[in-house]
């Protein structure tokens, strides 16, 4: 079952964004609100009850059992769709990018809310938040899915991927900007098309048989190879931030 709830703690939120003024001073986006000792970051945060939050602290380095690979070549030409094909996915597919608390309450498109589950371990996230519209949320449990299914079809192991980046605004982009030069102004992640999936990370529930997170990256490339010759999203793998930068994209007619 998808992992979902509705926008509505995400307006509320931006109105309490609104009233409260610009905010901290450090460029993160838990900004202070007019609540003592909370943030916008802590308000949208998925529910501490979450038991899929759960997991060990360290995975094993050492004694890892390899995993057998298909070969598909080196994954950064694979993954390579440039920018204007993102950003025009992302803007057929998309809602119209929330510049404040009114476009939060009027979303030209659903949003769901993505939290840690089966499929997948959501980080930590400090200038994106938990939402995408239902096409992008369905892809990213497809992919989980199809990772864990293709994991255990090997041999098995206990790891989740983790998704780094959801949906962003234009003040969480500005906030970004000012810990990462590249991050751009026209960003795909304002249309809650997009997410990040950390290929040099992944989460670890518990020690059964031991993977190298470098054997867990090319499982993930070949999982998402599959997704992209479907036609079901456009594939960019960052160097910096060592992700997988997808964007869904619209069905074909």
């Amino acid at each position: 079952m998808y992992c979902f709830s509705r926008i509505y703690a995400f307006a509320a939120a931006c109105v309490l964004l609104s009233a409260c003024g610009s905010g901290s001073s450090d460029g993160s986006v838990g900004e202070r609100c007019c609540y003592p000792d909370a943030s916008l970051a802590e308000i949208l945060s998925p529910s501490a009850d979450n038991q899929y939050d759960v997991h060990i602290d360290e995975a094993p380095d050492s004694g890892c059992e390899r995993l057998k690979l298909r070969p598909i070549g080196h994954l950064r030409p694979l993954f390579n769709d440039s920018n204007y094909l993102h950003l025009a996915a992302a803007q057929a597919l998309g809602i119209r990018p929330i510049a404040g608390f009114a476009d939060a309450w009027n979303t030209t498109r659903p949003l769901m809310q993505v939290r840690s589950c089966a499929d997948f371990y959501v980080d930590d996230l400090r200038h994106s938040y938990p939402y995408l519209v239902p096409e992008a949320a369905a892809l990213l449990h497809d992919i989980g899915a199809a990772f864990n299914d293709s994991l255990e079809a090997r041999g098995g192991g206990s790891y989740r991927m983790k998704v780094t980046s959801l949906l962003r605004t234009p003040y969480t982009v500005r906030s970004l900007r000012r810990v990462n030069r590249n991050a751009v102004g026209e960003s795909t992640h304002f249309y809650g098309t997009t997410f990040d999936i950390s290929y040099s990370r992944f989460i670890c529930d518990s020690i059964t048989v031991g993977r190298t997170f470098e054997d867990l990256k090319n499982l993930l490339g070949e999982v998402l190879l599959d997704f992209k010759k479907q036609g079901r999203c456009y594939v960019k793998m960052e160097r910096r931030q060592a992700c997988f930068h997808i964007t869904a994209r619209p069905p074909t007619k």
